[in-house]
């Protein structure tokens, strides 16, 4: 049951009635939101003025006809109109009671299936697998991971797919180390660390820095000598795809950790550039031969976005270049590897969306993939570039170690979780000098909190931002226990479950039979409205491919808790029947705090 979508429902044959175009009913009924003031109702609708202007009417006027063409229903008490036409909505008592016991009955907390399933194919993580991953990898990886978990949850079909860089200059890299300065022991004995040494030490030989990409040195000795070793993986030389095929188990081995650390959903393909590769003379010749792309000084290439190659110097300053598909070398390009991909997937799942999270700097490029996709046949599949900004260090540059250099995550993870252990005992060893009782974790639970609760940091701080932007990176304010924090959400959960254990109550009967519901306190109406607001926010939070609308929704649902529990005694309720009822509120916070983090693959403790 989603509260937006029934008053919608009411407001949408008055507005059908009214609206001189059916095309514009959407527009008006998106009008309708959230309160920015609870005392001005639960909803306002906020149509009437641009009606008002369309009909040649005055705002107020408009809204006293939509308020008098409303269905008389269970759900609203009569609609107030304030101001210019404003329309004050506000859920009657008994309609929340009855949707709260609805609610604690359902496995998914109020959340519809979707009426029109779609199929997504999403990529996103997508790292080069020769080496660690580091904290340019985050971003997508997580974010990637929460709206496959948001899409899935309202029953989309969703493929996840790992787009691999297992072609590049890395394995170059790995072949120049591995044939030149290899440790035959160290290799049998552990071949991941083997790789990752052989890797950093050529790359020092390259007098390459930390953050610098494998082809930054383009006249280095060394640096040529790995290309090489990458042509001739390319052209096929059989002891270079011998090797190639002996490292990649344990360069896939180097993600493993990390990805479940992370808490990531396993990936349904990990296809790399290499998987691809046999069909790139293919994807050019058909893109030749429908006029999409053409020669050009020895290279193959296709338009920008507009469908134009610029010529002259003055179209080149005004227009985007174009994309190289095939080099005058016979290279072909990531933009060569990304059409086949969209070709195979196209042919292999019939997706309606294909969804690409990866960072802003790529937005020519996929604008450029999109419109070629478009031009040669896919039209019928909803391409989004699904962006995002970048982590920052304190000075508001790029994230980095204190030597300047590329942070690994596991590295970052290790910090957040030894940070959280600090703040975990910081606050246990406060509240025992107050006099409070405190729970004696074992050592294996604080380490099992140290690392739920500093992993869950990290990714709630990411998530928590819209994606759009960059943000600053700041260990200490993440592990905080208070503000819009994972932390403070996972210590909301836990408050609720030691309530039920306090209590000595079995919280499965509040799902199978729940009370009746009581609002004897304002606190209680308060906090019901925003659980029955979950559909509404993971809805929301789908539409945009937003998961920080989730950690907004936590954070208004934590402070509804929080005057709850401040003002509503549950255990010493001053009637059974109002202590049920307040049980009942407590289950359905933990459910939903629960529930929204797993979401955004975050996980709890029933003690902390």
């Amino acid at each position: 049951m989603n509260l937006l979508t029934e008053i919608r429902s009411l407001f949408r044959p008055a507005l059908t009635a009214m609206v001189p175009e059916p095309a514009l009913v959407p527009e008006f009924l998106a009008a309708i939101k959230p309160t920015a003031n609870p005392e001005h109702g639960d909803y306002q609708a906020n149509c009437a003025m641009a009606l008002g202007k369309v009909l040649g009417q005055k705002p107020p006027q408009v809204a006293q006809q939509l308020v008098a063409a409303l269905p008389a229903n269970d759900r609203l008490e009569k609609p107030t109109i304030a101001g210019p036409g404003f329309i004050n909505l506000r859920f009657k008592t008994e309609f929340l009671a009855q949707a709260l016991r609805q609610i604690a009955t359902d496995p998914k907390l109020g959340v519809a299936p979707v009426a029109a399933a779609k199929t997504y194919v999403i990529d996103y993580s997508s790292p080069n697998v020769a080496k660690p991953l580091h904290v340019g990898h985050l971003r997508s990886t997580i974010i990637g991971d929460a709206i496959t978990r948001i899409l899935r949850f309202l029953g989309h079909k969703v493929i996840t797919d790992n787009h691999l860089g297992d072609w590049g200059t890395q394995f170059g890299i790995l072949l120049y180390g591995y044939k030149n300065f290899r440790n035959d022991a160290a290799f049998a004995a552990d071949p991941v660390r083997e790789l990752l040494r052989l890797y950093v030490h050529v790359r020092h030989l390259a007098h390459l820095a930390e953050d610098d990409d494998d082809d930054a040195a383009t006249d280095n000795p060394v640096m040529a000598a790995c290309r090489e070793e990458t042509a001739k993986l390319h052209a096929g030389d059989p002891e270079n795809v011998a090797l190639w095929k002996l490292f990649m188990p344990a360069c896939m081995e180097m993600l493993r950790p990390i990805y479940e650390r992370l808490g990531i959903l396993p990936f349904d393909y990990q296809h790399g550039e290499s998987f691809y590769h046999p069909m790139l003379p293919a994807v050019v010749e058909e893109l030749l031969a429908k006029k999409i792309a053409f020669e050009s000084h020895g290279a193959i290439v296709i338009p920008n976005a507009k469908g134009i190659i610029p010529q002259t110097p003055e179209e080149q300053k005004k227009e985007d270049p174009p994309a190289i598909i095939r080099k005058r070398d016979g290279a072909f390009t990531y933009m060569t590897s990304d059409l086949a991909t969209i070709k195979y997937r196209a042919e292999q799942f019939q997706p309606h969306a294909i969804l690409y999270v990866v960072g802003a700097p790529q937005a020519l490029h996929f604008k450029t993939l999109f419109a070629q996709a478009r031009r040669w046949g896919y039209t019928a599949i909803d391409f989004q570039h699904i962006q995002f900004g970048s982590m920052l260090g304190p000075d508001r540059k790029m994230f980095a170690t204190r030597k300047g250099g590329t942070v690994e995550l596991m590295e970052l993870l290790d910090d957040a979780a030894a940070l959280s252990l600090q703040k975990y005992e910081a606050g246990v060893a406060e509240r025992r000098a107050h006099g409070h009782k405190v729970y004696e974790a074992t050592a294996a639970e604080k380490q099992m909190i140290a690392e739920v609760v500093g992993v869950g940091a990290v990714k709630y701080a990411d998530l928590s931002q819209n994606r759009t932007t960059d943000y600053v990176f700041d260990l200490d304010k993440m592990t905080a226990t208070v503000g819009n924090t994972a932390a403070y959400m996972q210590y909301a959960y836990a408050r609720c479950c030691g309530i039920f254990r306090e209590g000595q109550v079995d919280p499965a009967r509040f799902r199978h039979q729940p009370p009746d519901v009581i609002f004897s306190h304002p606190a209680e109406r308060a906090l019901a409205l925003q659980l029955l607001r979950f559909p509404e926010a993971v809805e929301n939070a789908a539409a945009e491919y937003y998961p920080h609308l989730m950690t907004a929704y936590l954070w208004e649902l934590a402070k509804s808790y929080s005057v709850f529990f401040e003002n509503c005694p549950v255990l010493k309720a001053e009637t059974p029947q109002l202590r049920d009822s307040r049980l009942l509120l407590v289950d359905l916070v933990a459910r939903t705090i629960r529930q929204s983090l797993e979401l955004l693959g975050i996980g709890v403790m029933e003690r902390m």
